[in-house]
């Protein structure tokens, strides 16, 4: 009996989904578009690796405007980007609360709409029908509820989502019906003077350091640095490297909690980062660092858009690692043994590849 109500259940949400995933093709050139609206409301990372596409449709269709709908998280990330005409702020989980703002964004009667999804999201599927872009670009998708992505007439056009190739290049494959030749897959974030001046000015007084930035925490609960663990990386890394100074990064809600670690690690050559309240305060702080240690890919990838190097610290998820890789052009990662967290990472080998860069940069 439960067998078959789960059945039913699935064939009733497949209906639905059918349902609200059809639609009637519009002949339309998409090259001619001059209204592009893009679905990014989620996570900084994401934001961050999302930035080529922005630019490098602007600079092929320089007339097109560019609309990205962000999450409170992670519109910041646009600020001053000139390739992003307009920023529209969405809650995903608070749909009501966008209704005003997904109908405004209708009335603008948009030639194309690009979804970087890979799954099928049904709240990506109402704002779609409630929009009505005349054509939608999306990522391959697996199906859903036995569904075939294939199926899913909504999206006019699917781009392929290859093993082994990072996020960065599967969402600029989104630009393929535009018949773009990328000029650069490299992440753009812009700063503000007040920005760089102020990180400029707190590492003056450390222009003869080698600046070393650790980032404790990762997004994702269990992906943490323990205290005991950052003593033993901070020494085995100036045992080496005499003139190394280490920031901690952290947000202003840590700041007590960070500054009574660092007290209590009673190391004079340990400090903790300025307070950073945006994520391009965060990112003028990364910009002057010479390396960066993280089990943060938020923090990897704004080091990656300034070409830091980076020791990464990662759960045992190779899919996952592939999509969202450090791309600095230094880098090295240490994998822990466990799926969903870093219990037991080789504490040894984050000392060890942190030298190992360092060296390199010295040289």
């Amino acid at each position: 009996m439960v067998l078959i109500d789960m059945s039913i259940n699935i064939r009733i949400k497949a209906y639905i989904l059918r349902l609200l995933t059809s639609k009637q093709n519009i002949d339309f050139d998409i090259k001619k578009s001059k209204k592009a609206l893009f679905f990014r409301y989620d996570r900084i990372g994401d934001m961050i690796i999302s930035t080529p596409v922005f630019r490098e449709l602007k600079l092929k269709f320089p007339d097109i405007s560019i609309t990205v709908l962000a999450s409170r998280a992670n519109y910041q990330v646009l600020v001053n980007n000139p390739y992003v005409d307009n920023i529209v702020v969405n809650h995903k989980n608070s749909f009501f609360g966008d209704l005003a703002s997904l109908i405004k964004l209708r009335k603008q009667e948009f030639d194309v709409c690009f979804e970087l999804d890979h799954s099928v999201v049904p709240h990506a599927i109402i704002r779609h029908k409630i929009i009505k872009p005349k054509k939608i670009i999306s990522v391959a998708k697996d199906g859903r509820y036995g569904v075939s992505g294939d199926e899913l007439t909504i999206y006019d056009y699917y781009t392929i989502k290859p093993k082994n190739m990072h996020f960065r290049d599967i969402w600029l494959k989104t630009l393929t019906p535009f018949g773009i030749n990328l000029v650069s897959n490299k992440y753009d974030l812009f700063l503000s003077n007040k920005q760089q001046a102020t990180a400029l000015n707190f590492f003056k007084k450390y222009s003869s350091k080698l600046k070393i930035g650790i980032n404790l925490q990762g997004a994702v609960k269990g992906k943490k640095i323990k205290e005991a663990e950052l003593k033993k990386i901070c020494k085995g890394i100036k045992d080496i490297h005499l003139q190394a100074q280490f920031f901690i990064l952290h947000i202003p809600k840590d700041s007590r909690s960070i500054k009574k670690l660092v007290e209590d690690m009673g190391l004079d050559f340990v400090i903790p980062s300025y307070k950073t309240d945006k994520i391009l305060d965060v990112a003028a702080l990364i910009k002057n660092l010479d390396i960066v240690i993280t089990p943060d890919t938020s923090i990897s990838h704004i080091a990656s858009a300034f070409n830091i190097p980076i020791v990464s610290i990662h759960e045992n998820n190779q899919e996952s690692y592939n999509l969202f890789a450090p791309t600095s052009f230094l880098n090295e990662t240490v994998f822990s043994p466990e799926k969903d967290s870093l219990d037991g990472y080789d504490l040894q080998k984050v000392i060890s590849l942190s030298n190992k860069l360092i060296n390199k940069i010295l040289l």
